[in-house]
C-alpha cells in the first residue's frame, strides 16, 4: 500500500509540472499582447512624424507656415543648449505645478467630505453647481482685474481649472462604492471612521486618480492660456512671441515642448496610479 503522505507529493509534484507550462504560455501571451499594443501605438506615431516631414518638403503644404519636422528638432534642440526654452519651461512648470498641487490640497478632503457627509452635499451643491457649470477661460479677465498680471493671478485661474474635475471625481468614487462592501465592513464592527479610511477611501483611489489625469491635462490647457493672454515668461508666451516675430520653427518648437510636458505628467500620474491601486490590478488577474 502507497505511502499516503509520498502520494500526495507527487500528485503536488505533477500539478506543479502541469501547471508550469501554462503558466509559461499566459506570460507568453501577456508579453506578445503587450508588443502588439506597443506596436499599434508607435507605428501611428511614426507615420504622423513621416507625414510632418514629407508634406513640407514635396509641396503638400507650405514650408513657411509648416517646417519640415528636422529643421523644427534643430530649432528645438538650438534653443535647449542656449537655455532659452529650459527658461520658459521651468516657468511654465512652477506654475502649472502650483495651481495643480493647491489644487489637490483642497479639492480631495472637499471631494471626499461631500461625498461621504450627506450634511455637507445638502449645503455645497448648490454652489458647485453655479461654478463648475461656468467656462475657465471666460473668468480669467476677472482673475486678471483682480490679482493682476503677476503669478498669482495664473496660479489662481490654474487652481480653479483642476478644482471641478478633482472634485466631481472624488465626490462620484466616494458614492460609487460597492454598498456590499460596505454592508460587509460594518457587520465585522467597523466604526464610521474606520469604514472610511480601509474601505471608502482605498476603493475610491482609481476613480479620484481619473479626476487628477484629467486636472493635470487642464492645468497644462489653462496655462497656456493664461501666459498668451498676459505674461513675460513661460512657454505660452513664447509660442505667442514667435508667432508674431514670424519665427515658425521656433514658434513649433515651443509647441513640441508643450506636448512633450503633456506627456510626460500624464506618464508619472498613470505610474503613480499603478503603484497606489496594484490591489486592484491583483485582484482583476
Amino acid at each position: 500500500m502507497a505511502n499516503p503522505s509520498t502520494g500526495e507529493a507527487l500528485v503536488r509534484l505533477e500539478g506543479g509540472r502541469r501547471s508550469s507550462p501554462g503558466r509559461a504560455r499566459s506570460l507568453l501571451g501577456w508579453g506578445l499582447g503587450r508588443i502588439h499594443r506597443v506596436f499599434k501605438a508607435v507605428i501611428v506615431l511614426a507615420a504622423f512624424l513621416a507625414l510632418w516631414e514629407a508634406a513640407p518638403r514635396l509641396g503638400w503644404t507650405n514650408a513657411t507656415f509648416l517646417p519640415p519636422l528636422t529643421e523644427v528638432l534643430k530649432t528645438w534642440w538650438r534653443l535647449l543648449l542656449s537655455g532659452e526654452l529650459a527658461e520658459h519651461t521651468q516657468v511654465s512648470l512652477a506654475r502649472s505645478l502650483g495651481g495643480f498641487l493647491l489644487a489637490l490640497l483642497v479639492s480631495i478632503p472637499l471631494g471626499l467630505a461631500i461625498g461621504w457627509w450627506k450634511t455637507a452635499a445638502q449645503y455645497l451643491n448648490p454652489l458647485l453647481e453655479l461654478f463648475r457649470n461656468t467656462a475657465v477661460l471666460a473668468l480669467l479677465p476677472v482673475f486678471i482685474m483682480l490679482l493682476g498680471l503677476g503669478e498669482t493671478s495664473k496660479i489662481a485661474i490654474i487652481f480653479y481649472a483642476c478644482v471641478f474635475p478633482l472634485l466631481l471625481n472624488t465626490i462620484s468614487g466616494v458614492r460609487n462604492v460597492d454598498p456590499l462592501l460596505i454592508k460587509s465592513a460594518r457587520s465585522m464592527g467597523l466604526t464610521s471612521v474606520g469604514l472610511f479610511l480601509k474601505v471608502v477611501l482605498p476603493a475610491s483611489v482609481p476613480t479620484i486618480f481619473v479626476g487628477i489625469r484629467q486636472a493635470g491635462a487642464a492645468s497644462i490647457l489653462v496655462l497656456i492660456a493664461a501666459e498668451m493672454a498676459g505674461a513675460k515668461s513661460g512657454l505660452g508666451y513664447f509660442v505667442q512671441y514667435t508667432q508674431f516675430s514670424f519665427q515658425i520653427s521656433e514658434m513649433y518648437a515651443g509647441i513640441l515642448t508643450i506636448s512633450i510636458f503633456g506627456v510626460l505628467l500624464n506618464y508619472a500620474l498613470v505610474t503613480l496610479e499603478r503603484r497606489l491601486t496594484s490591489w486592484k490590478q491583483t485582484q482583476s488577474e
